[in-house]
């Protein structure tokens, strides 16, 4: 009988503690109505509402009867603003990516490449790479033409290698844009919105260095344009609002590869002494 008392006591103690004491039940439409109905004041019924957990029905359905019972408009606003303010926050909890190498779980803004490592499909993302104005082509031809032969100028990196390199001749890559109309990242981008905006392009090899034309110009203007060798044709899809899949028209040989945005090269001139970026990779086979 002691020990019976003694137990009860105890789980009277525990219910006052916090973490002991039971979570009490989400308020729902009906909630409301009996508070309605025992006549407590609008605002006293709207407090309830902003510091409890709900579970409303805010259906047309709903939101008749609950006028046609008697429910402030107050109330209701209150009951509209809490069920959106749960909604926002369980968005917000779901928007952490649940799997980085799955192309559906939402992912920082940048360029990805998909590729089969041979044991899984990972996603990497491709980080931006400086280059530099290298050494112009075609002056003296040009000087000889009186200006109708084109002078290209190249972007050199000054690394033989990208950071990326991934064994899979068929990749797949994905574009994050910040932004549905602002480019990957707001200007630093250079305002590209789509995949569309992008050359693939090969890089050719130097002994320290890799290099590929960005700009040519003439006596008759200037253009920003790349060789066609250099060229890698792919086609894209666009996802959803924003997320775009890019891929290759054809296996991609071994080599060094990135994509160019088509702001990227437009300011680049003869002198200019800007520097502008690319994202990089390369394919290496076994």
């Amino acid at each position: 009988m002691k020990r019976y008392i003694l137990t009860t006591l105890l789980l009277v103690l525990l219910s006052g503690i916090p973490g002991f004491a039971q979570a009490p039940a989400p308020i729902t439409n009906q909630t409301v109505l009996d508070m309605v109905k025992a006549k407590l004041p609008a605002d006293l019924i709207v407090t309830k509402i902003q510091t409890s957990s709900a579970n409303f029905d805010l259906s047309t359905d709903a939101l008749v009867k609950l006028t046609q019972s008697g429910v402030p408009s107050d109330v209701i606003k209150a009951m509209m603003e809490k069920s959106a303010a749960l909604a926002a926050t369980g968005t917000a909890s779901a928007a952490a990516p649940s799997d980085p190498n799955d192309p559906n779980s939402p992912h920082d803004p940048g360029i990805y490449v998909f590729y089969s490592d041979g044991r899984q499909r990972k996603m990497v993302m491709l980080e931006p790479t400086v280059y530099t104005q290298g050494k112009s082509h075609g002056v003296f031809a040009s000087a000889m033409t009186y200006g109708i032969a084109k002078v290209k100028w190249n972007a050199v990196v000054r690394n033989a290698h990208a950071n990326v390199h991934i064994s899979d001749q068929n990749p797949v890559f994905y574009f994050y844009f910040e932004e549905k109309s602002a480019g990957l990242s707001h200007a630093s981008f250079g305002g590209t919105s789509t995949p569309n905006e992008f050359t693939l392009l090969k890089f050719e090899v130097k002994k320290d260095a890799r290099e590929t034309a960005v700009m040519k110009m003439n006596a008759f203007g200037a253009s920003s344009g790349t060789d066609d060798k250099a060229n890698i044709p792919f086609t894209f899809e666009k996802l959803k609002p924003g997320v775009y899949k890019v891929t290759p028209k054809a296996a991609l040989a071994n080599g060094e590869y990135c994509f160019l945005g088509a702001g990227e090269g437009g300011a680049y001139a003869a002198g200019a002494a800007q520097a502008n970026r690319l994202f990089d990779f390369g394919v290496v086979t076994e």
